[in-house]
């Protein structure tokens, strides 16, 4: 007997043992018998099947590094995950990852389930692939809601992610690696991993095996509710290792319920960097305890700065609520909207202060990426590139430009024309043939007068330096 069935079977034991004790008392005792257990997975089973979907999404992606030597190089392709049906009128979560910057999303609806009948097929019947369409994402969290134009459909509930513990059984579903609706099973071995200090993301990690495909699937508990959303296994050889991690589902809820209302996640930011106190830090501080948040950095005309705040500040509490850690103090400021006020109680130089500082929204990247190059009518083909107008709010992410109107390159089309010098990813266009290209528009009215062949001289601007780019049309 090999070592993964003595596992399997000992994980079986584990259940049996677990459901045998939550036996009322008033109940005759026994116990379960495998097969009995065999069966309540296999009515499990058939409840969360009919909510899980496969998702395919097609569109242009900026090529990581190791893909390409290149920086910003974007790339035709097309991703497949999982998803999971939230509400029955078309309300779907999957992972943001697989979504991102798709120009045509497909949702493969599960069958209908066969009935029980001893002659009925064991092969499914077929499915239905629907168009969905990208309600909104987060990038932060790595989590999208979509909607398909269906009603009437299977729906599963968001459980309290609070109530899960280590050790839970819990079941994986997806299309791990484009097989549909696929179930894995497992325990929970952490309910709050983090990846790095202080970072206000966790995840609950589990063993139940996920593989490429399953992103976006629901971890479901024993009564079949989503206590997460499947988003990254940790790999030395690409397979699951036993090392899967799941958005939990009230920080899935609380994504959805912001995409739902704004179309966006808003965040808060008082414009502080914050690290968690340590003992040592506290030592040598000479501190009167040894856990809070410090505050290491404040951004120039910030709220932190207008409330007068300063670096090296402890700060004990947040709205009343009394600060641990630095990532705590993170996340309790995604709840405030842009425009409150929140009051921080703040240690000075063995003093207690209580501060009001105003809340400003943070920029989402989610935002920031989707308005550049995430669209194929941000493709110029003539050029390889996909560009958009330097707006204010762009002209504002840099330091200074020699021009207030140009064309802004996102990234570079990796099956674009070869060009002697290529475009890069921050290139500005300010001109074609000494003809001013105040915008995207006005750039591709210039193009489409020349024909292949004809000689072209570009004015960029690269880095804060001016330069002509000059080549024969492709």
């Amino acid at each position: 007997m090999t070592f993964v069935r003595l596992s399997y079977i000992a994980v079986l034991s584990l259940c049996l043992s677990s459901l045998s004790a939550q036996t009322s008392a008033l109940d005759r005792p026994r116990n379960l018998t495998l097969s009995e257990l065999s069966r309540s997975f296999q009515t499990l089973a058939r409840r969360v099947t009919p909510s899980v979907v496969k998702v395919v999404a097609v569109g242009y992606r900026i090529l990581e590094e190791g893909e390409s030597e290149e920086p910003g190089l974007a790339s035709r392709q097309q991703s497949s995950g999982s998803g999971v049906i939230i509400e029955p009128n078309g309300l779907i979560v999957t992972n943001a990852h697989v979504v991102m910057a798709a120009q045509r999303v497909r949702v493969t609806l599960p069958a209908p389930l066969p009935s029980n009948s001893p002659n009925r097929s064991v092969l499914k019947s077929n499915s239905r692939t629907v168009s969905a369409k990208v309600v909104g994402l987060d990038l932060e969290t790595d989590i999208a809601l979509l909607r398909v134009e269906e009603t009437g459909l299977a729906a599963l509930p968001l459980a309290d992610s609070e109530s899960v513990e280590q050790g839970q059984v819990v079941l994986a579903f997806g299309s791990p690696l484009g097989l549909d609706n696929s179930v894995s099973m497992g325990v929970v071995s952490s309910t709050a991993r983090q990846f790095r200090a202080d970072d206000p993301m966790i995840y609950i990690q589990t063993d139940a095996p996920i593989n490429t495909g399953s992103s976006g699937g629901p971890l479901v508990d024993a009564e079949g509710n989503v206590v997460g959303i499947n988003t990254l296994i940790l790999s030395q050889s690409g397979g699951s290792e036993g090392l899967g991690f799941a958005v939990p589902s009230n920080l899935v809820t609380s994504v959805i319920e912001q995409i739902k209302r704004h179309g966006r996640v808003i965040r808060g930011e008082i414009g502080v960097k914050v690290q968690t106190v340590t003992p040592t830090l506290a030592a040598g501080w000479k501190l009167a305890q040894n856990w809070g948040v410090v505050v290491a950095d404040i951004e120039p005309e910030s709220g932190a700065e207008q409330a007068g705040l300063q670096i090296g500040d402890l700060i004990i509490s947040l709205n009343g609520k009394t600060m641990e850690n630095a990532r705590q103090f993170n996340v309790n400021l995604y709840r405030p909207a842009a425009g409150d006020t929140v009051r921080l109680e703040v240690e000075r130089n063995r003093q207690r202060l209580f501060v009001p500082v105003k809340v400003t929204e943070r920029p989402g990247e989610a935002e920031r990426l989707s308005n550049l190059s995430t669209l194929e009518e941000n493709l110029v083909s003539e050029l390889g590139v996909f560009a958009v107008d330097m707006t204010g709010k762009l002209r504002d992410q840099f330091s200074a430009i020699r021009q207030q109107d140009g064309v802004l390159v996102t990234s570079r089309y990796s099956e674009g024309p070869v060009l002697e010098e290529q475009f890069r990813a921050g290139d500005i266009i300010y001109a074609v043939n000494r003809i001013p290209t105040p915008n995207l528009k006005e750039l591709r009215r210039i193009l489409k007068t020349l024909k292949t062949g004809d000689p072209v001289a570009l004015q960029i601007e690269r880095q804060g330096r001016l330069q002509f780019l000059a080549f024969e049309l492709p």
